[in-house]
């Protein structure tokens, strides 16, 4: 018994050790965390909040034709095509005909799924603000992917995600929901984000 007990604490502390370095590579600073960003406004209140941020070797303008193009059936949500894309890979190339955006475009969450993100605000190579809005109007979560450029091919693409009072997916108390929806998240947009970079960086073409 000691001994499982021994095998099970040493488990654990790789299991957080690991956790800890992943987060590492998707850790938004305590200034990006702290400082308004678009799209804080819609949820003025919010019950929770998640702040991730990556940096990509490519111009803000390189890296917007990738978020344009985002949403299940479209280009993929570059995390893990299984859960949010029906087994379909998302694109390693950008895809023209889901670039002309704006307010009130549909970026599907899942496959064939009725609750979906709309663009609530948009400016090009700057910030892309996606929401799920309630029937009443309220907003219940929002999505801001804001760029800021550090130099002409180095940008820190900020996500943050905020959580309105009566969030309950699939029917959980919003306490539970709040909790597994911050691991969920932070599987999901690691891996996001990487694979944003990644396609980025690779991808042949101009910064300008």
């Amino acid at each position: 018994m000691k001994k499982m007990l021994l095998v099970l604490s040493a488990l654990i502390i790789v299991l957080v050790l690991v956790a800890i370095a992943a987060s590492m590579q998707v850790r938004a600073t305590r200034s990006e965390s702290s400082r308004t960003l678009a799209g804080d406004e819609l949820i003025p209140r919010p019950i929770g909040v998640v702040n991730h941020a990556i940096t990509i070797y490519r111009s803000p303008h390189a890296l917007w034709p990738w978020l344009a193009q985002m949403g299940s059936g479209r280009a993929g949500w570059y995390a893990y095509d299984f859960i949010d894309n029906g087994g379909n890979p998302s694109a390693v190339r950008i895809l023209p005909a889901y670039q002309n955006i704006q307010v009130g475009t549909i970026f599907p969450a899942l496959p064939g799924a009725k609750d979906v993100f709309v663009v609530a605000e948009c400016t090009p190579d700057k910030t892309l603000v996606l929401a799920w809005r309630l029937p009443s109007g309220h907003y219940q979560t929002t999505w801001a992917f804001v760029l800021e450029e550090r130099s002409p091919a180095e940008t820190r693409l900020i996500v943050r995600g905020r959580v309105a009072s009566g969030y309950r997916p699939y029917g959980l108390p919003q306490l539970a929901a709040l909790s597994l929806g911050r691991v969920a998240h932070f599987i999901m947009e690691r891996k996001q984000l990487l694979d944003i970079a990644s396609r980025a960086e690779s991808a042949r073409g101009t910064d300008r």
